[in-house]
Order: structure tokens, then sequence, then C-alpha cells
């Protein structure tokens, strides 16, 4: 496992450094009950309704970890793996997975069950969400590094990185092929 590099001085001089946090310090849990509001026209639960409430949980645990404002700056990898029901008590459960200097992966899985049944949930979709932390000004603030608990969380920690590099070389792939095609005289 590859340990975050703490910044010099001169990689962030307005950031200042914060102590670590253990990823259970905030692991959140959602839960929602599913009406006929929230359907599509399946008569299923509207994707964009789920999404929302990753996006909530995540968010949540995203200020909680870095004590602040964290405004979401993608969604990697948003996973439907079963339809969600009118009556489906959906449990959305969140942690972040890896911390950059300003940025955090968040890794949500969704589980639903029957809102009157005692069966086990299910798993019915799964996320990846980078959020920043921003002060008040909308400026870029350090976020404490995650301290992972157990080897679930180290797993989870390192598998954050390689999508983190994936992210970066697919930013790159396309600034150069953008470059190349204006170049080229192909700009769109």
């Amino acid at each position: 496992m590859t340990d975050q590099a703490p910044a010099t001085e001169s990689d962030t001089p307005d950031i200042p450094e914060v102590p670590g946090k253990p990823t259970s310090a905030s692991r959140t849990t959602l839960s929602h009950i599913m009406t006929h509001n929230d359907t599509n026209l399946l008569g299923t639960v509207h994707g964009g309704v789920i999404m929302k409430l990753v996006d909530d949980a995540a968010g949540a645990v995203a200020g909680r970890h870095s004590g602040g404002p964290a405004v979401t700056a993608s969604m990697d990898e948003m996973v439907f793996l079963e339809p969600v029901r009118v009556g489906d008590l959906v449990h959305v459960k969140a942690q972040v997975n890896w911390t950059g200097r300003t940025s955090m992966e968040v890794g949500v899985r969704v589980l639903a069950e029957r809102w009157n049944e005692s069966t086990p949930p299910t798993q019915v979709g799964s996320a990846y969400l980078v959020f920043a932390a921003v002060d008040a000004d909308g400026k870029p603030r350090r976020v404490p590094p995650v301290l992972p608990e157990t080897e679930k969380d180290r797993r989870r920690y390192q598998e954050a990185q390689i999508r983190r590099t994936h992210r970066l070389a697919r930013r790159r792939a396309i600034v150069e092929l953008r470059e190349k095609r204006a170049a080229e005289g192909l700009d769109d």
C-alpha cells in the first residue's frame, strides 16, 4: 500500500497541515422509504432519485471528514445492480476511501429491503464520488488524511488510488487529443 505523501511547505503554502482521521469517524448511513413520487415511467424508482441519495450521503461523509464544506467534483462508476421498487427501504452507506491534499474519494453502497419484511437487504447499487473541500470563499482547503482501520478499509484505499490514477490518465489523454486536433486545425 502506498501511503499518502505529506505535502511540503512549497507544495501548498497557504493550506495548513491537519491531523488524520480514522475511516469510522465519518462513515454514515442514510435511509429512505421509496414512494410513488420516486418512480420512473417503468414503475421502478428513478435512477436519478438513487443518485441524489448517493450524493447526499457522500456529501455528508465528505463534510464530516473534512470538517466543513465539500463539493462534488465527480461521480465515477455509478452502477445499478437491481431495480428499486416503491415500498423499498433504501440504505445508502458511505465512507471516505482515500484522501489527497484537498480532495477525497467517497465510496457508496446502496442496499434495499422491503419496508414490511424482515429479510436481509440486497445490494442494488454502488458508486465512487470525488469531493473537494472548500473554504468560505470556495478556495480549496486541506483535508485530514484518512486512516484505514481494517483490511477492507486498506483494500478500498488501494483501489481508490487506482481509480485516481485512471481518472488523471484519462483527463491527460483527452487534453492531449484536443491539443493535437487543435494543432491540426480540427478544433470543434
